[in-house]
């Protein structure tokens, strides 16, 4: 019989195991007192280059935790990675270095459209992906966890200490990804939780990327369903209550389901909401994300 698992597995078109990632070229792009970063290019088995920023704490002092951080979208096609070491305007600081802060290290590649990989539209990418039955956010779910299997492999990594952090787009990939791997001890979400089936009744789920289609997702669990299987690890859900992409009308049903869930299988549920605030991550929900993913892979 099938699990839950398996048949997310399908839903997103994912086939495990994913084709491994080899280091092609390293470059420093940042180096402070705290922390050293660099761009990467990463490749796959018969695939292109990929680009990807990695960044660890300089002093290192024994194997360390370690976050796989999946990049926004915004329309800003041109980020992608980079915003882990350069930031975005969605978010209050960029997100590795902040980690190496904390004595945690962080890799974060450039998903299909953007960065790097800019090439060829999203719209053009998800639609031949459909045409074949698969999805776009499938195939980003695919090359994170190749990104997450070259991590937990590196030298000084913790591999029972890892974790995802995400906002908007890469928020909903993150308690995905966490939902179909295992060894994610605790996952950060912000700026993307809603039930999709609330949002097509308030007529807000056009405000989302056809990246998001998944062709028969709602079948098999709603994303309040999905977020509970992460129970009983640790999760982190930050959400602002002005987000026209996450109304309370939406996110109020998938909570809902994700508290039932821990309640049920117990684990760490940490829900930072902020009445005032909108598609970005406050000065709050920043330091609320940090102290939590501090704390979960200690």
């Amino acid at each position: 019989m099938r699990t839950p698992r398996d048949r997310l597995l399908a839903a997103f078109g994912v086939t495990l195991p994913v084709p491994p990632l080899s280091v092609r070229r390293v470059t420093t792009v940042l180096q402070t007192a705290e922390c050293r970063a660099e761009e990467l290019r990463l490749r796959a088995e018969g695939g292109d280059d990929i680009r990807a920023f990695w960044c660890r704490p300089r002093d290192l002092a024994g194997p360390v935790p370690a976050v796989l951080i999946l990049h926004a979208h915004g329309n800003r096609y041109d980020i992608g990675a980079a915003e882990m070491v350069h930031g975005r305007p969605a978010l209050h600081t960029p997100t590795g270095p902040a980690l190496a802060r904390r004595g945690i290290a962080s890799l974060c590649l450039d998903m299909p459209c953007f960065g790097s990989r800019a090439g060829q539209s999203e719209s053009a990418t998800a639609k031949a992906l459909l045409w074949e039955g698969r999805s776009l956010a499938g195939q980003m779910l695919c090359d994170n966890l190749a990104a997450l299997d070259w991590l937990s492999a590196q030298p000084g990594i913790d591999p029972a200490r890892l974790g995802v952090f995400g906002l908007s787009m890469g928020a909903t990939l993150a308690y995905w990804l966490a939902a179909l791997d295992p060894r994610l001890r605790a996952v950060a979400q912000e700026c993307c939780f809603a039930d999709f089936r609330r949002l097509i009744a308030l007529g807000q789920h056009d405000l989302h990327g056809i990246y998001l289609t998944v062709p028969g997702l709602l079948a098999h669990a709603s994303n309040g369903q999905i977020a509970g299987m992460v129970a009983p690890r640790a999760q982190f859900i930050g959400l602002g209550d002005l987000d026209p992409l996450t109304p309370p009308a939406a996110v109020d049903p998938a909570l809902a389901e994700v508290r039932a869930a821990y309640a049920r299988n117990g684990g760490r549920l940490l829900i930072h909401r902020e009445p005032a605030s909108g598609h970005v991550e406050t000065p709050a929900m920043h330091a609320a994300m940090l102290d939590f993913m501090t704390d979960a892979l200690a």
